[in-house]
């Protein structure tokens, strides 16, 4: 696993959490390196894999050490911060849908998605978009499902949207 640590890491905004574990929230990444100077600590990326990627700020020199664990602590499937312990590595399965859906192929996946979350697993939902005028497109199609959805699972967090399209993490009730 790579690990960004301060300028390394690109992203606009970062979650981020701070020297004590306390959650400080979604920042923009100025902000939290100029948080991380200010405490005199290092801004490590420990995920890419979300949007915003999760980043902690940790002693400075410590980041690495702190990265390598807590992907080694992942790996083990402790339990996550808020979220129902005593599952070992919560199962997140990801549907793939185009911004301009054919309405059989959405009833599809939507049953799919369906039987996933009554099933008890989380669902990570990409609606792909091929520029920025299908970005609204995927933002429709995702609000759809979310509604479509809504007796069998909840949102985690808002929809992401970016120019390739958006995306929303849906956990079971």
């Amino acid at each position: 696993m790579a690990v960004l640590i301060n300028e390394q890491i690109k992203a606009f905004e970062v979650m981020l959490t701070g020297l004590n574990g306390e959650k400080i929230g979604v920042v923009s990444r100025e902000e939290a390196l100029a948080l991380a100077k200010a405490a005199g600590a290092d801004l490590v990326c420990t995920s890419l894999m979300s949007s915003p990627p999760p980043c902690s700020l940790t002693p400075k020199g410590k980041g690495k050490d702190k990265a390598r664990q807590d992907a080694k602590t992942a790996g083990k499937g402790a339990p996550s911060h808020g979220g129902k312990s005593g599952k070992s590595g919560e199962k997140v399965k990801e549907l793939r849908f185009t911004a301009h859906i054919e309405e059989h192929d959405y009833d599809t996946k939507l049953r799919q998605a369906d039987k996933l979350l009554r099933g008890g697993s989380a669902v990570q939902i990409v609606v792909k978009a091929s520029g920025a005028k299908e970005g609204a497109a995927a933002k429709a199609v995702l609000e759809r499902l979310l509604d479509d959805l809504k007796e069998a699972g909840r949102k985690e967090s808002g929809i992401q949207t970016s120019g390739k399209g958006s995306q929303v993490k849906v956990n079971p009730l």
